[in-house]
Order: structure tokens, then C-alpha cells, then sequence
């Protein structure tokens, strides 16, 4: 059960970082089984169900803790924090995108999360002020994403990588605009009802989730290096064997 209030050291709250550790959490046991289906450990389509929902599920919790951190930011005074920040995920949004040019470079990452996430904090960033209107909005976009087909562009993706830019078809990680925005903006009304100060304990867990929503960026740029490599080892050394 969750139960206010809970004091954080640095000002930081428990249960954002935690929040933002099982949406990494989420995503490494994601690509874990990605790598696996690549070297055919495992077999399943990534367009499934299951697999659609479970990023939207990684998606949801990632973008949500940005509209929310950036509100509480706002709150403490702390907006001059926002451009280290921004700089921070601009320099390593261009590093995704240098590596994987590099290493396939007919699917590389242009627009992948952390391309996103960067675009879309400037653009929700004036409504943190107003986080009851901000989240008016985000959830009129999903309503009108999901009942709708105004804001659906189906030749839009086609049209710019084939006419405009040139860009891959296909690409590794690639996050559209619709229906994400709606969900950054959602976040501010989650500082605002303050869900940051509820109480979710002192256990191990916890305090593993908390260190990953902490330390979120270095382990997003690092973990499917590791995780990648060590199946990649793993299966050269078992094909020694059989």
C-alpha cells in the first residue's frame, strides 16, 4: 500500500526514481529478449501483441517521469537544471545515432527515445506551469489518437524518408510523435497530485529500481552494449562445443 509522506535525501523522491528504475528495468528484460531472438534463442515476432504492448507499457513509464520530473523542477526552483539536462541527452541522442550508424547502418537509430524525449521536453515545456491544462491536452491527444484518424499519417514516414531525407525504411528504435506527446504532457498532473511524496518502503528492490531511475541514461546507452555482447560471446563459445 501507498502511504505519504516519505522525506528523500537531496530532495530526490523514492518512489519517481523507482518509477523511472522499472521502466528501465523494463526495457533491459525488452532488449535482453530482443538479443536473444536475434541469435535464435528465443523465437517470436516483435510485432506480436504481447511485444507491442509491453514497449508501449516501457514507453508510458519512461515518458510520463519526464513531464513529472520537469514539473518538480519547475516547483523547486531547479529550471536552470534543464539545459545541462537537454545538452546531456542531445550529445548522447547523437552518440545512439553515430554508433548504430556505424554498425548497421541501413537501420540506424534517427529518432529513436532519447531523440524523442529531447524534442519533446522543449516542446512541453512551457505548459509545466500549468500542469492541469497540460494534461487536458495530452489526454485529448490520445483520445483523438485512439477514436479517431486525425492525427494518424500513414504515408507521412514513407514520404519523408523516400522524398524528403534520406533515411532508412526501417531503423532500429523509432518513436513517432502520436500518441507520445499526450503521454509527456500527462506527467506534470502526477507532480502536481503529488505522487512523489508516497511512501513505498526501504526494501532491496526498491532501492535497485531507485538506482537505476537515477542513474537511467548511462545505463540506457550501456546496457545493450553488455547485454548484446555477452549473448554474442555466450554463443561463440557454445558453438566451440556443438
Amino acid at each position: 500500500m501507498l502511504s505519504p509522506i516519505q522525506s528523500v535525501s537531496n530532495n530526490r523522491s523514492l518512489f519517481l526514481d523507482a518509477y523511472r528504475g522499472l521502466a528501465v528495468a523494463l526495457m533491459v528484460v525488452f532488449h535482453f529478449c530482443w538479443d536473444l531472438q536475434h541469435f535464435n534463442y528465443l523465437e517470436f515476432s516483435i510485432r506480436d501483441p504481447f511485444w507491442v504492448h509491453f514497449r508501449s507499457l516501457i514507453l508510458t513509464l519512461f515518458l510520463t517521469a519526464v513531464g513529472w520530473s520537469g514539473y518538480l523542477a519547475l516547483q523547486s526552483n531547479k529550471a536552470n537544471a534543464f539545459w545541462p539536462r537537454d545538452i546531456k541527452l542531445f550529445i548522447s541522442a547523437a552518440a545512439i545515432s553515430l554508433a548504430t550508424y556505424l554498425a548497421v547502418p541501413n537501420q540506424w537509430i534517427y529518432f529513436g527515445i532519447l531523440h524523442f524525449i529531447f524534442v519533446a521536453s522543449l516542446l512541453t515545456r512551457p505548459l509545466l506551469r500549468w500542469p492541469l491544462l497540460s494534461a487536458l491536452l495530452g489526454a485529448s491527444i490520445l483520445v483523438i489518437y485512439k477514436q479517431t484518424d486525425w492525427l494518424l499519417f500513414p504515408n507521412a514516414f514513407g514520404f519523408i524518408t523516400e522524398h524528403l531525407i534520406s533515411l532508412p525504411f526501417r531503423t532500429l528504435d523509432i518513436v513517432f510523435p502520436f500518441p507520445w506527446i499526450g503521454v509527456v504532457l500527462i506527467g506534470p498532473i502526477l507532480g502536481y497530485l503529488g505522487w512523489q511524496k508516497y511512501h513505498i518502503g526501504q526494501s532491496l528492490p526498491v532501492q535497485i529500481l531507485a538506482f537505476m531511475g537515477r542513474h537511467a541514461l548511462p545505463i540506457y546507452l550501456a546496457h545493450q552494449v553488455i547485454l548484446f555482447s555477452a549473448i554474442a560471446g555466450f554463443k561463440m563459445v557454445l558453438d566451440q562445443f556443438y
